[in-house]
């Protein structure tokens, strides 16, 4: 739950935000759906959020779901349930969808001069690439490389040996081809940027800090940075990554999966070096809430 005072034509500024992580990859059952217990799961951390949103007096809610409850064949029950404990309907977003508003936030943050973008974001359930020169790009696509079904599936414990690690990275590579054959030599950009927490910890693993306009910061990322750190993070105990920089406590077991995906995906894409973007997913709702409802007529 991310609040924020918001206005069109005016960056919106975070008031009071808080999370719950739930990991719902580890309560799919094997046709996808979730259990039980994942339900339950998800109803309290929604509660936990909805405190926060009634504390805090908001006046406007913007309630998604993405790929864990968008593909599990329960998917429509769990949201019924949902509603019945915010009062509203849930927008589920497609990965196209998912593609596209991260791709907005990103443009806003960067703006005009950066020419074409390429903008990469690892979720939980699912990788998303889009690209292109204006705020609605040309090309967005998901996949379903996300760290949290990358481990539950390839690296249930957290860890690899070399031999395995291979075979998860050949694997990976299947997953992630559909990003070669959507971006091509015509595509190319000026300017690749990658968002989410996962990227986040890798960059402030493995990357670099870069100056910036003012006292601003950025992260950078190289893909010899990452694959020189892979096969070292599989080798660690999950438990004592959080010693790591940049590893908080809820990444830990799904970190070597998320940047077998990193890895996978720069390939696919022939990318060598990202740059971390502050604003994700939850800005571009925003963005895009104002775009569509918060704009008053203009008086010519």
């Amino acid at each position: 739950m991310l609040i924020v005072k918001a206005a069109p034509g005016a960056r919106p500024e975070p008031e009071a935000q808080t999370r719950v992580v739930v990991r719902l990859m580890q309560y799919l059952k094997d046709d996808g759906s979730i259990r039980k217990s994942g339900v339950t799961a998800i109803l309290d951390a929604v509660d936990e959020c909805m405190k926060l949103a009634r504390k805090s007096d908001v006046t406007t809610i913007v309630p998604i779901a993405t790929s864990a409850i968008r593909e599990a064949p329960n998917g429509p029950k769990i949201l019924t349930e949902i509603k019945h404990h915010i009062g509203m309907d849930v927008t589920v977003l497609s990965g196209a969808d998912e593609a596209r508003l991260t791709f907005l936030a990103a443009r806003r943050w960067y703006g005009w001069d950066a020419g074409r973008l390429l903008v990469l974001d690892i979720g939980g359930g699912s990788l998303e690439a889009a690209g292109g020169g204006n705020e609605d790009p040309d090309i967005a696509i998901s996949v379903p490389a996300g760290a949290g079904r990358i481990t539950h599936e390839f690296l249930p414990d957290g860890t690899s040996d070399a031999k395995n690690l291979e075979r998860v990275h050949r694997k990976v590579a299947q997953i992630v081809d559909p990003l070669a054959k959507a971006f091509t030599d015509t595509t190319r950009p000026n300017h690749v940027v990658a968002t989410s927490k996962t990227f986040r910890s890798l960059a402030r693993l493995a990357g670099t800090k870069v100056k910036t306009v003012g006292n601003a910061e950025s992260w950078h990322l190289k893909r010899s940075q990452l694959e020189d750190w892979i096969p070292r993070l599989a080798a660690i105990d999950p438990d004592q990554r959080v010693a790591l920089p940049g590893i908080t406590p809820e990444r830990t077991l799904q970190i070597v999966g998320g940047a077998v995906a990193a890895d996978e995906a720069m390939k696919a894409l022939d990318v060598d070096e990202v740059e971390i973007c502050p604003w994700a997913l939850r800005e571009g709702v925003i963005l895009h809430w104002l775009d569509q409802h918060g704009r008053a007529s203009f008086d010519w």
